[in-house]
């Protein structure tokens, strides 16, 4: 399977399994709090997890290196879910907020808060990881959709309920939002999962082209759709949230325009009730047992004091091998693992791909901003040029012949190709250091040449490049001397 489709299956796959897990947590927060889970930060914690552990898989690193790097990424997810469920002014890269965080007081509500954000931080880090473990097969991709429609199943089943029997409707409606969504992104996944194949697939003949664009069409139609209706419920709570805003900030601007209108038409948490204290009376009323022999007293500290010294001595012992086989299984190293490369270098290829991106765009734009230093990168720049004008350099043909060539059919240009071309044989042939004139002539005659002014000459020339053959080759043969 194609790496393109790997990637699509693995982002439609986590869409998935980010909708429902959204929706219960926003769900529960919702109905306990009244107020909303924080999207962008749950986002960050299940892709953040996703990543490090995309990272850390297969590398044959130490086990203690990627625990150690998946709670420093687990503390970085939690710390920033907390901070935006609390909505501190300061920003979140500065200390103040953590000061202010820590010196707040806290009640039993305030607890049960803090702890119940910090279990769903857990809860997204653990999905990430899941995610990027699991398998992309067919099986498992169906076994994760029964599993997430069975959870907004179960999550509308609980919403139920106390509208039927008390008339309570609970005010969430990112919950029944997200449904749509996961079913969008889980239809794209299973059929992806489907058509995983490393066998080779054709169309029909004569519908190649037509099957090539409604499959392109119907992917970005799916997962176009399945990222509206995903980010739509963040996007509508941002919304109301922008319109109470402009409420408040444009009511000392009503009465400015009404007078405006005026002028031109017209004149419990309840405590927990103290334990009773216990009767007293019965442990009084017991006699004291009768005093034992000496011997008795001694054999029975032996005993005592005998067991608890082996129990004592065999806790140690145990402790220490849990702890030596601890410490060995902390560092010890990880497997290179050499299956699903696709999946375990995912991040990989990407950045590999971004970054030979950029090398491709430098490369254009470089010898443009820093201008070319040399006569044999002037004349790669017209060999360059002339093919974009529809005249190739061929094999056999000289710089001069080439040079010939293009003054043929450029002749307002004609100085300009002599200056570059006499420079490139002074210092490739001739093998001599250009002067700081020289390079200078060479350098203002190519920009002559690439000046727009001279692009419709170019385009009529790249139009009729059929016609652009050596002069040599369009005459006809000669005919032997009798």
């Amino acid at each position: 399977m194609r790496k393109e489709k790997v990637t699509l299956l693995f982002l439609a796959a986590g869409g998935m399994e980010m909708s429902w897990l959204y929706a219960w947590a926003n769900f529960l927060i919702t109905s306990i709090l009244d107020r909303s889970f924080p999207f962008p930060e749950a986002l960050t914690a299940f892709g953040l997890a996703t990543i490090v552990t995309l990272i850390s898989s297969g590398r044959g690193w130490r086990i203690i290196q990627i625990i150690g790097l998946q709670v420093f990424g687990l503390i970085f997810a939690a710390s920033r879910i907390v901070y935006a469920f609390n909505s501190f002014p300061s920003s979140f890269w500065s200390k103040d907020w953590i000061v202010q965080f820590s010196n707040q007081p806290r009640g039993p509500l305030e607890w049960f808060t803090l702890i119940l954000l910090l279990l769903w931080s857990i809860f997204f880090w653990i999905g990430g990881i899941a995610l990027a473990r699991r398998p992309m097969t067919y099986i498992k991709v169906c076994s994760r959709f029964d599993l997430g429609l069975g959870a907004f199943f179960l999550l509308f089943l609980v919403k139920l309920v106390p509208l039927v029997n008390e008339g309570i409707r609970l005010n969430d409606p990112a919950s029944e939002l997200l449904l749509f969504p996961f079913f969008i992104f889980s239809l794209l996944a299973i059929g992806l999962a489907r058509s995983r194949s490393d066998a080779r697939k054709d169309f029909l003949p004569g519908w190649q082209g037509t099957g090539v664009i409604l499959s392109f069409t119907a992917t970005v139609l799916l997962f176009g759709t399945g990222l509206v209706l995903f980010f739509l419920p963040y996007l509508t709570l941002t919304a109301r949230a922008a319109h109470a805003i402009l409420r408040i900030a444009g009511q000392p601007l009503v009465s400015i325009f009404l007078a405006i209108l005026r002028f031109m038409y017209g004149r419990g948490i309840t405590r927990p009730e103290e334990p009773s204290a216990p009767a007293t009376g019965g442990l009084e009323s017991l006699s004291a047992p009768a005093e034992s022999s000496w011997w008795l007293e001694l054999l029975e500290k032996v005993v005592v004091w005998g067991l608890g010294s082996i129990v004592v001595l065999v806790t140690v012992v145990l402790f220490c091998l849990a702890l030596f086989y601890l410490f060995r299984w902390l560092f010890s190293r990880t497997s290179i693992s050499r299956m699903r490369p696709g999946r375990r270098d995912l991040i990989s290829s990407w950045v590999e791909r971004l970054r030979t991106f950029l090398l491709f765009i430098w490369k254009k734009i470089g010898p443009i901003v820093r201008g070319y230093r040399g006569a044999a990168q002037l004349y790669a720049a017209l060999l360059n040029w002339g093919r974009h004008s529809g005249l190739s350099h061929l094999s056999s043909e000289t710089p001069r012949e080439y040079g010939l060539r293009l003054k043929h059919y450029f002749p307002a240009l004609k100085r300009e190709i002599e200056l570059i071309i006499e420079a490139f044989q002074l210092e490739v042939y001739g093998g001599m250091t250009l002067r700081n004139e020289q390079v200078a002539q060479a350098r203002f005659a190519w920009r002559r040449l690439r000046s727009p002014f001279h692009w419709p000459s170019r385009l009529r020339r790249w139009c009729g490049r059929q016609d652009a053959v050596p002069e040599q080759q369009s005459r006809p043969p000669r005919t032997p001397r009798e």
